[in-house]
């Protein structure tokens, strides 16, 4: 299993869409290890490019902070689950607790107007 999760400064970026990097995690989740970590740079961000690339990378769950319907609906139709509302924190931390059935994700701040500047979340 591989999990992505998009980070800013070695942390959870609260929108996916900003991130600088993504940790892509390779995990087992039948002893709940993380195996190797990868810090990668992605391709710019444009509808549709973050989904099919972190497919590519073999990619099956990406774990995020906020995140448009849109993108939601393109990372499904891309074969990943999308997990939303994770909290900041380091990646392989927000790892574990979702291994370990822990991980306590709040609202989508995609949701709040004020989080794009009162504009739909593009995302």
């Amino acid at each position: 299993m591989k999990i992505a999760i998009p980070t800013v400064d070695g942390l959870l970026c609260p929108h996916f869409g900003h991130c600088q990097q993504f940790a892509v995690l390779d995990v087992d989740p039948e002893t709940k290890s993380v195996n190797a970590t990868e810090m990668l740079t992605p391709p710019p961000h444009e509808p549709g490019v973050l989904p099919a690339w972190l497919s590519q990378m073999g990619c099956n769950i990406i774990i995020a902070g906020g995140m448009g319907g849109r993108a939601v609906d393109m990372f499904q139709q891309n074969g990943i689950k999308v997990v939303i509302g994770a909290p900041n924190g380091k990646p392989e931390e927000i790892v574990a607790a979702y291994l370990n059935s822990e991980l306590v994700s709040g609202a989508n701040p995609c949701d709040d107007p004020a989080f794009h500047g009162d504009k739909p979340c593009g995302d």
